[in-house]
């Protein structure tokens, strides 16, 4: 019995000691106390006679509106739809950031030029764009796209223009003295010194982008989360509402984990994250 109870001390001690063992069960409480707090919410909302209309709002309500919005395939869609406005709009983003912040940390004159310019463009907000993007793009799909890429490139650029500041400048001297070529510089040398801090930047823009996803398809579009959860509020379908909130805060969760998981396997700042 003692051997027993010692061997399952030493399994539960092994689990507490283990980080990402500990992380999620950490993570599993609080995201178990905030269904309690919304259950409990949920719970005065009906017993309460001036919100009892409100009651759908709830945690047991908005579950159950799941299999409906799933059968429907109303979930599917709309992911389907508001991921590719993100996906291709992160991809701009990348393909304009990255080149711009390498220049931005390599060139000394580009940096001191742009750097002014890029903060003003930076500091508008995604949003004030949206009557040029309308008058520009012939379509809702290139509008949102465009409001997500002006809205991500600016973490991803100057994410990069900083961690490349920060590599040893001897670095560049040891390869260009072992005959690295411009390309072998950029591939062998750049790319991997900076890849914690692009991935960093991807990150943050990802979250940026998603913030803006969702009222970029409040107008003009047919389909989206954002649509979605517009069509639900003028339905008055309170619990199907919540559940697409839910599905976003889901999504967005995922698409967060992944990035995380590619900062702490491609980059060599590992554990970081």
């Amino acid at each position: 019995m003692t051997q027993e109870v010692a061997f399952r001390g030493g399994v539960v001690s092994r689990f507490i000691e283990h980080p990402a063992l500990r992380r999620f069960a950490w993570g599993v409480a609080g995201v178990a106390i905030l269904a309690a707090l919304w259950f409990a919410a949920g719970l005065w909302l009906q017993a309460n006679p001036t919100t009892q209309s409100f009651a759908a709002f709830g945690l047991i309500p908005t579950l159950q509106a799941f299999p409906e919005l799933f059968g429907a395939g109303k979930i599917q869609a709309a992911a389907a739809a508001s991921g590719y406005r993100l996906g291709m709009g992160l991809l701009i983003a990348i393909c304009i950031g990255v080149p711009i912040g390498i220049l931005m940390g390599r060139v000394k004159w580009f940096q001191e030029y742009s750097n002014a310019a890029f903060q003003f463009l930076r500091m508008v907000s995604p949003l004030a764009w949206m009557p040029l993007a309308v008058l520009v793009f012939a379509t809702w799909n290139g509008s949102i796209i465009f409001l997500i890429a002006i809205a991500s490139v600016w973490p991803v650029m100057f994410s990069t223009a900083a961690g490349l500041a920060k590599v040893d400048p001897s670095w560049f001297k040891v390869a260009r003295n072992l005959g690295a070529t411009p390309l072998q510089m950029l591939t062998r040398v750049i790319m991997p010194a900076i890849a914690f801090d692009v991935f960093s930047g991807i990150r943050l823009a990802l979250g940026v982008a998603w913030i803006v996803l969702v009222p970029a398809e409040y107008l003009g579009v047919t389909s989206g989360l954002g649509y979605a959860i517009e069509d639900a509020r003028e339905t008055l379908s309170y619990n199907h509402l919540t559940a697409l909130v839910l599905t976003i805060g889901v999504i967005g969760y995922v698409l967060d984990s992944i990035i995380v998981i590619l900062i702490n396997r491609y980059s060599w700042q590992r554990g970081h994250a």
